[in-house]
């Protein structure tokens, strides 16, 4: 699918401050940036004329379309033919107020879980639009570490950090990680909406799991959000997820660090190989039992470092 139109300069200037991080090394030719963003490509050009290639450069395009229409009140329309009838025709949220909420941490062997809800009103759309805030597993660490913490100032938010040794308790009694990020997700929501009551329009989850099963593993809970929009990827398609996701992964970076520097030894993100050297060696010096305190110890790399030791 390609999709093209030309955008106005405020939108251009945009553009380009979102791109940034995403720019191919080899520019086409008359061309400001050619960037790639998943499958979608998208090449904007000096004449004005944005150009977007890809399974999904609908989806892409419509983030620039919502803005023509929030900023310059311009109607854009995308031949129909090569429009997917079933795209998000309200990308990022741009007319509406939303509570949305992110996690990290749930695929890292070493470090807590912290999830963060966060309320963006429309009047912040323009200013995190302008800071690049985007998805964080899409952006680098340098980067979470330099706009996080102007974010964490500037955005109203509640966040949670559930500590290794509450996890592995979960674990052990039979919790699996989709129930776990269920009653989080839960628990910082209904706290942002007592903060931000009556304000916001739309709270936003990114989808982990079907709906009904999300609301069978918070059924529990003594407060509940409901009315929730469930949606794949949306830390790229509401700008309070992503916010989310940029504080989450800024709390995360920051607990990390200060663990690796209690262990003097560099904790590695992810599950792999490395994860695996590092948590013997901790293991080696401390003992296995106390990886409870530092690690989710229902990952298989507690069983691979058991049989290293």
């Amino acid at each position: 699918m390609t999709i093209v139109f030309k955008v106005s300069d405020n939108v251009k200037e945009k553009m380009i401050k979102y791109y940034e991080n995403l720019r191919k090394e080899k520019t086409p030719p008359y061309a400001i940036f050619q960037a790639q963003e998943e499958d979608t490509v998208i090449t904007l050009y000096n004449s004005g004329k944005v150009m977007f290639q890809g399974i999904s450069a609908d989806v892409d395009a419509n983030i620039w379309i919502d803005q023509e229409k929030h900023l310059n009140n311009r109607d854009i329309n995308i031949d129909p033919k090569k429009e997917n009838k079933s795209k998000n025709t309200n990308k990022l949220f741009l007319n509406e107020s939303t509570i949305g909420s992110d996690e990290v941490g749930t695929g890292d062997f070493f470090g807590p879980i912290v999830v963060t809800a966060s309320f963006v009103s429309k009047d912040k759309i323009d200013y995190l639009l302008n800071l690049g805030v985007r998805d964080s597993k899409k952006i680098t660490d340098a980067k979470i570490m330099k706009i996080g913490k102007e974010i964490i100032d500037n955005i109203p938010h509640v966040t949670f950090i559930l500590n290794n040794v509450t996890f592995n308790k979960y674990t052990q009694k039979g919790f699996n990680m989709n129930k776990i990020k269920a009653i989080l997700h839960n628990k910082v929501l209904v706290e942002m909406i007592k903060k931000e009551t009556g304000k916001y329009d739309k709270i936003v989850v990114d989808q982990f799991v079907y709906p009904q099963k999300y609301y069978e593993h918070i059924s529990e809970a003594s407060q509940k959000a409901t009315n929730i929009t469930f949606m794949t990827k949306a830390e790229d398609q509401c700008l309070s997820v992503a916010a989310s996701s940029i504080i989450s992964r800024f709390v995360f970076l920051a607990k990390m660090k200060s663990l690796s520097q209690e262990l003097n030894v560099t904790l590695p993100k992810g599950a792999g190989n490395t994860v695996n050297e590092v948590g013997l060696k901790i293991a080696q010096e401390k003992g296995i039992d106390f990886l409870n305190n530092i690690a989710k110890t229902n990952f298989k790399n507690l069983d691979k470092i058991k049989e290293m030791l």
